[in-house]
């Protein structure tokens, strides 16, 4: 027995978390959180949320997310602020802190943007390949060209090897052309293009991912091609009519989902116009398919035929952020990594 704990609490920058992330298969570390959620050996709590209005008159948040994955216990705090693209800052930034699982106290405080990103892509191709494959992504559209859009242009490119053209949307032309030209030294193989209209991005695309930070919906059903895929990762791209006249609408923890009023499909489900997984819902209505990680473990028995229109609609589980930061911490253990900073 331990009988002289450590007192100091391990602190680990941006850059450092971004260097112990290298290498990491994010996808498969996701799909293995998924799965063990469904097992009942990782879960999560209801997030809190904080919600004002700065001075100069945006829309601000405080979002807590406790979650637990095999060892690693702890929560997300993800704070963002609309005004702050006009302040030339990203939009939310945030921090993990780790529990030591023996005596409680915290281990670990960490830099979290990097592995917010990370994780919400992850969650996004876990979902695409249990849904479609991701072998069978030759085309894919960004609305939004952010920091969420860059992650999963990283993961993209290392899982899709059949990927042959990119389009790019941002209604900043400097920030669509910015990550056009990355994408293009990054892949030169790739036909990169940027576009000047959102339906021209969706509509050119097999695989669409919104990730803005708008909060009015805009991108309607048929605006999607038969046999597109729509992961709607920011607040609300996607309008009611493309996420109720669907073929297949996935989430990933209904009772999250529909226990946000912020976000359209949470207010959907508050009027009865979308209902939970399993459910008959009534006339005029619809069901969520299924959440994730029934989907990532095969559960999800109805086909999925190559015409049929796919949405995608992940809340954020901070599961997820906890087992990607118990990962990258034993990484900074190992490696003797990170400020030890007393309590």
């Amino acid at each position: 027995m331990n009988t002289d704990p450590d007192t100091t609490i391990r602190y680990l920058t941006g850059d450092q978390v971004d260097e112990l992330s290298r290498g990491l298969p994010i996808v498969d570390l996701v799909r293995d959180t998924l799965l063990a959620f469904r097992r009942g050996t990782a879960g999560l709590t209801p997030e809190a949320a904080l919600r004002w209005t700065t001075p100069m008159g945006d829309s601000a948040r405080s979002l807590i997310l406790p979650g637990w994955s095999g060892t690693g216990y702890g929560c997300k705090i993800i704070n963002s602020s609309l005004g702050n693209h006009e302040r030339g800052i990203t939009r939310a930034a945030g921090l993990i802190v780790l529990a030591d699982p023996e005596t409680a106290h915290p281990s670990c405080v960490m830099e979290g943007a990097r592995i917010s990103a990370l994780r919400t892509a992850g969650v996004s191709l876990a979902a695409v390949q249990a849904a479609r494959r991701l072998t069978s992504v030759t085309s894919v559209a960004f609305l939004g060209c952010g920091r969420q859009a860059r992650a999963h242009l990283q993961l993209l490119m290392a899982e899709c090897p059949g990927l042959e053209r990119v389009l790019l949307y941002d209604r900043d032309p400097a920030a669509r052309e910015e990550l056009a030209a990355e994408c293009r030294e990054a892949a030169p193989a790739v036909d990169v293009r940027g576009v000047e209209q959102a339906r021209q991005a969706v509509a050119g695309a097999g695989l669409v991912i919104a990730a803005t930070t708008t909060t009015e919906s805009y991108v309607e059903l048929d605006w999607l091609h038969e046999g597109g895929t729509f992961v709607n990762v920011s607040l609300d791209d996607a309008s009611e009519g493309l996420l109720t006249g669907c073929d297949h609408l996935f989430v990933d923890d209904w009772a999250l989902v529909s226990g946000d009023d912020h976000r359209l499909l949470g207010r959907l489900a508050g009027s009865g116009r979308v209902t939970g997984p399993g459910s008959t819902p009534p006339a005029g209505s619809r069901a969520v398919d299924a959440e994730l990680p029934a989907l990532v473990a095969g559960e999800y028995t109805r086909p999925i035929e190559a015409r049929d229109r796919v949405v995608i609609n992940p809340f954020g589980m901070g599961v997820h952020d906890i087992a990607l930061a118990d990962v990258i911490h034993a990484r900074a253990v190992a490696g003797g990594v990170g400020t030890r900073l007393p309590r």
